[in-house]
């Protein structure tokens, strides 16, 4: 079994943005933005909660969630929650946490949970033998009091069926799953074009409460 060796693309926002350029793909990707004070303040005030993440890394490293409650802000990083009564306050601690790397801001998505942690969705797509194959289709599900997912923060492994059909319903599992295939597939076909070379592909899908279903993240390293 010939398994391509892969292009590697580390930029998020390069990503991001290629998919966006889909329509259909785009209705799934949350609003993102590059990290500024004033694309801060506007996204916060917009969704009343992001998470920003850097540009280039994986793991779930790095990664903060920010909320506003009323004129208070909080900061959430592993399971540090900081509060602070002003913008400025909160934009001075996170420029202090981020060691002066690029980050992206994603509106914060509102995820279907287990038990009150929430869960998301790893597929991983390889090209073997000049054909794109599904070697895996997974639910992630956070530790308890992490917003994070990764298994290597701690989160726990099931199928995709059964993380659906414990947060959401048994009845929504196939068209669930049907639904991150098509995505999976044409956003595939997309970076394939755009990037010749990519050859393995993980995906990070969240779906929120209401079913709607969100690509987080493409991975051309996929764990």
């Amino acid at each position: 079994m010939e398994v391509t060796i892969s292009r590697q693309l580390a930029s998020k926002w390069t990503k991001t943005n290629a998919l966006l350029s889909n329509p259909y793909i785009a209705r799934h990707i949350p609003h993102s933005r590059l990290l500024n004070a004033p694309n801060l303040r506007s996204m916060i005030a917009r969704y009343g909660m992001v998470v920003v993440k850097p540009v280039r890394g994986g793991g779930g490293i790095g990664v903060i969630k920010v909320e506003k409650s009323g004129s208070s802000y909080k900061l959430t990083h592993k399971f540090s929650t900081r509060a602070f009564s002003s913008f400025e306050g909160m934009m001075r601690a996170l420029n202090a946490s981020r060691l002066k790397r690029r980050y992206l801001i994603q509106r914060g998505i509102r995820l279907a949970t287990i038990g009150g942690r929430p869960i998301d969705y790893r597929v991983k797509y390889v090209k073997e033998n000049g054909v794109w194959t599904y070697r895996s289709m997974l639910g992630r599900l956070a530790r308890k009091g992490l917003f994070v997912t990764n298994l290597s923060r701690g989160g726990t492994q099931m199928s995709a069926a059964q993380g659906i059909r414990r947060s959401l319903s048994g009845k929504l599992v196939g068209a669930k799953k049907r639904e991150m295939r098509h995505l999976t597939n044409a956003a595939t076909a997309l970076l394939e074009s755009r990037f010749p070379g990519i050859g393995q592909l993980g995906y990070d899908y969240g779906i929120d409460r209401n079913g709607h279903i969100w690509l987080l993240e493409v991975n051309t390293r996929p764990q």
